[in-house]
């Protein structure tokens, strides 16, 4: 009989399949029709404002290009480390301010027209999720996700909420947990502390459903 967690890697395996197309489907159709690209700024909201409740939530079981990332990219990625550099908050924030501030710049050029902020919307998806593809392809899967601005942003708003445990007698450091991560997190070295306090843990649950010492887990709700 499958456990919760391995039912609930399966539900989330269902919904990022149900959901990858709508990457194919902006950066083929917002071109022509630059309304699709309206489906940009929706993901975006939802990964902000999911972020205050839950961290990078949104990012690991509900974001069309995560999804994306996570069923296709390991197929060509070498599924090496990401770059420290990469997970440095400054640069980060560098990242966050760059892009942000061209996309406004772009909007600003039309600003009364809809049709030119969705070509704007497609053009950031389409440039962004290029280089996503080639970060997959040099490192890992998620190499984008690691510096994604809206991923940032959750990880600022909510990424300390409810953290992962880690039951440090159980744990074989048998680092299981780390391949199966889909962003590539050090988990082991969280072990004395018997949390992973890191951030831009993508709450998949994957780690948990391949531990074999089941020594993970998520923190019981308060009654």
């Amino acid at each position: 009989m499958p456990s919760v967690n391995d039912t609930r890697t399966r539900t989330r395996a269902v919904i990022q399949w149900s959901i990858l197309p709508l990457v194919f489907i902006t950066i083929g159709l917002g071109w022509k029709w630059p309304l699709v690209g309206f489906v940009v700024p929706v993901v975006m909201m939802m990964g902000v404002v999911g972020g205050v409740f839950s961290g990078r939530y949104v990012c690991g079981n509900l974001c069309p290009r995560g999804a994306f990332f996570d069923r296709l990219m390991p197929y060509v990625s070498r599924q090496a480390q990401i770059p420290r550099f990469m997970r440095n908050m400054a640069l980060r924030w560098a990242l966050f301010g760059a892009l942000m501030g061209f996309m406004v710049w772009r909007i600003s050029l039309d600003g009364a027209n809809i049709y030119h902020w969705g070509s704007v919307f497609w053009l950031m998806c389409t440039i962004t999720t290029g280089v996503g593809v080639v970060l997959a392809v040099l490192f890992h899967q998620r190499g984008w996700c690691s510096i994604c601005p809206i991923g940032t942003a959750a990880n600022a708003l909510g990424g300390g909420k409810g953290q992962l445990e880690i039951n440090s007698a159980a744990c074989r450091e048998c680092r299981v947990c780390e391949k199966a991560c889909p962003i590539a997190i050090p988990i082991v070295v969280h072990k004395p502390s018997g949390v992973l306090a890191d951030r831009d843990c993508v709450r998949c649950d994957e780690c948990i459903a391949r531990c074999p010492a089941r020594a993970l887990a998520w923190p019981r709700s308060p009654l």
